[in-house]
């Protein structure tokens, strides 16, 4: 929109001396030194990683959505079916484990307890929940992040979801990388996958209110 004041034209801006245009010394180290930094940090998640074998017992705890991606877009659009955020998971001793969730229905926040039970088949453990889900992790270092494979069932009809947790309301930009190639691999396209930082997802329904 014009509100009938021209613009202000910028100057070119005199040429940068040689001495100007180098990277002193300091400012080299300082660079190599964040470049450094960064390296070390993707290196020591990698390092971390836990693929297979995984301790139940150490996922227990608060946790917050950070990223959701699913073969089917629809379900986890705004007001979508599957569309849902954790608050925190329970370990129950027997391989079980409890989910506490948040929903958004009509502009409320509703809580939702899942019971996820053990399971004989290639997965840490299944839930009814609008469907039958049969969920697995793919990734975790326990203390910071998890990604989590779930397949839903329903009238004959499946799809996938993927989700990534964290301890802490967001993560590196490195990790949301990482979870990236995992939708890749099972061919999840990026406009399918939701960064849940940026909306709300019911922070403020948490024990102890907003984070």
């Amino acid at each position: 929109m014009s509100w009938g004041v021209e613009p202000l034209l910028e100057k070119d801006p005199p040429p940068a001396t040689v001495e100007e245009a180098v990277l002193s010394p300091t400012k080299m180290m300082l660079l190599l030194l964040c470049l450094g930094l960064t390296l070390v940090c993707a290196q020591e998640e990698e390092n971390n990683a836990v693929t297979s074998n995984f301790d139940l017992s150490k996922i227990s705890g608060e946790w917050y959505s950070v990223l959701l991606a699913s073969d089917c877009r629809e379900k986890i659009e705004e007001d979508g079916s599957i569309r849902v955020f954790v608050e925190h998971i329970d370990y129950l001793g027997d391989s079980s484990l409890t989910f506490k969730l948040h929903e958004i229905e009509n502009g409320t926040c509703t809580e939702i307890n899942l019971a996820c039970k053990p399971t004989e088949k290639n997965a840490i453990c299944s839930a009814d929940y609008k469907g039958h889900n049969v969920v697995d992790i793919l990734e975790t270092d326990y203390d910071n992040y998890i990604f989590f494979y779930n397949k839903n069932f329903k009238n004959g009809e499946t799809f996938l979801l993927l989700e990534l947790y964290a301890r802490t309301p967001d993560v590196s930009s490195q990790l949301k990388e990482r979870f990236v190639k995992y939708c890749e691999e099972h061919r999840i396209v990026k406009e399918n996958i939701f960064d849940l930082t940026k909306v709300d997802r019911c922070l403020q329904a948490r024990d102890g209110g907003a984070a």
